[in-house]
This record gives C-alpha cells, structure tokens and sequence, in this order.
C-alpha cells in the first residue's frame, strides 16, 4: 500500500475584490434585436448553444459553442444570433475586475473570447445558478469561492492579467433587476413580479432602484421598451401595432402614450423623420459625388 501526503504551505490566502451582481440564463432567436450598451462592471458570457455575434461599435465578434467571452466595464456592445441558430448562453456580471492580456494587439478593443473543458466550465456556472435560485445559508460565499476558481483558471489557461477596477458601486438587488429587465423586456413586467423573482420586497425594491438609477425599475423598463422600438422602426417595416406586442406593450395605445412621452413624437411620426433623414444624407452624399 502506497501513501502520499501533501501538506501545505502555511500562507495568507487574500480574497479578490469582486461582487458577483448577477447570474441568468438566456437564450435569444434570429427574430431577437437589441441596441449596443454598456455596463459599469464586467461580463462573462458562456455560450451554452449556438452561433451569433458580439457587436462593439467597429468590430462584429463571432461566437460558438463553449465560447467564454469576457466584457470589460463600459465597453458598448450587444448581441445577435445569426440566421440559422438561436443563441443560448449564462451571463454573469462581477463588479470589481477587469481582464487584459499583456501580449494582446488590441488591448483598447475590451472583449475577448477563449474555449475551455465545457464540462468544468459548465459544472462551476450550474452551481452559481443553483446557489442563487435557492439562496441557501452563506450562499454568497460559496458564489464567492467558484467565482475566484473560474478566474484562477483563466489566468492558469490563457495569461489574463486580472485588475482591480473601481467602479460606481450599485445595489446587488438593483443591478440583478436591471440585467433581468433587459433581457426579459418582452415579457409581462410589474413591480411584484420583479421583487418576487429576487425575493425581496417591492417597497425596498423601488426605493434601491430609484436611488442608484434615478428612476422606478417600471419607468427603466419602459425606457428600454422605447429604445428596442426606435431600432425596430427605424429598420423594419413591422405595423406598429406588432413592434407594441413584440417589446411587451399591452396594446398598441399604451405604446404609443409611452413612447410620446419619452421621445414627444408618435411612433409613426418618429418612423417618417428617420426615414426621412436617412434619404436626405444619402441625397446629399450622391450630390457631394455628382459635384466632385
């Protein structure tokens, strides 16, 4: 019989200064449209099936299966399936870090994608989804561990050097409810079905949600419901009766009285100008060539 043991060295073993904000699962299809934003705290994407794109302001990433792709804060983005797949993937966003890699050509660029053992990556992120859905005793603890363990891993795989990023600080419970709005938008949102969902009371809620973002978590799901509007009238022929019902309006009058409160035009009339102003700059580069 063969004994082994490994001791350890005695050494002060510092925690990383990150906050796990959120963890969601998402899956979008080719019909699915979104506008480029940014966050104060970074991203991780896993792509759990499926093919589409990252979009940054200059370039259009590719992403697969078992891609890993790393957000750094304020970086505009957004994201889209391609034609034939639907796009499913586990999000997380930690506040507190951002990612380099020292031999990287394009450092400024902010996001960058990396293929691991997808049954490893995969058991770390079900068991950040199962702690949080049941929120069992020191739950946040043990997200803490497997995060720490999935960026170690990253370091090891592929040298990326991890920084301490100061950032605004924002309430766990808002930043959750933030990301879940933006990416369920569609679908029917009040005040208690979000403080249901993070189990938490709507009072308190609405009040966190109010101080770090200036307005109700209704009023920011009405802003994004807009902002999804204006790209789908702007490049689409979809009657606005269905761009209502495809961002989550009940009908088609609320729509329209929300988005002239935000925008003070009509839908149709917002449809007409950027139309319009789109023809009138496309004339105009024609006529700069006629006269070159």
């Amino acid at each position: 019989m063969s004994h082994i043991v490994y001791k350890l060295e005695k050494s002060e073993i510092q925690k990383m200064p990150l906050n796990l904000l959120y963890i969601t699962r998402a899956e979008y299809g080719k019909d699915w449209h979104s506008t480029q934003h940014s966050h104060h705290f970074t991203e991780l994407f896993y792509i759990v099936k499926g093919k589409g794109f990252f979009v940054l302001p200059d370039y259009e990433i590719p992403v697969k299966e078992n891609d890993l792709v790393i957000i750094n804060p304020f970086v505009d983005h957004t994201e889209k399936s391609n034609l034939q797949d639907s796009l499913e993937y586990i999000a997380l966003g930690i506040e507190g870090l951002s990612f380099s890699l020292p031999d990287e050509k394009d450092l400024q660029m902010g996001l960058y994608t990396y293929q691991g053992n997808r049954e490893e990556i995969l058991f770390y992120l079900n068991r950040l989804l199962y702690e949080v859905q049941n929120s069992k005793a020191e739950f946040e603890t043990i997200c803490q561990n497997i995060i720490e363990i999935l960026i170690i891993k990253l370091q090891r795989e592929k040298n990326f050097k991890v920084e301490k990023n100061e950032a605004k600080r924002i309430n766990k419970d808002v930043a959750f409810i933030k990301q879940f709005i933006n990416l369920h938008y569609r679908n029917d949102i009040t005040l208690d079905k979000l403080a249901e969902i993070r189990h938490i009371n709507k009072y308190y809620l609405a009040h966190s949600f109010k101080k770090d973002m200036g307005i109700s978590p209704i009023e920011y799901l009405n802003q994004v419901r807009i902002k999804k509007s204006q790209l789908l009238l702007e490049t689409t022929d979809y009657k606005i009766a269905d761009i209502a019902e495809m961002i989550g309006f009940s009908s088609q009058s609320f729509f329209a009285q929300s988005f002239r409160r935000l925008t003070n035009q009509t839908p149709s009339t917002y449809r007409k100008e950027t139309r319009l102003n789109f023809h009138t700059n496309e004339l105009t580069k024609d006529e700069k060539l006629i006269d070159y």
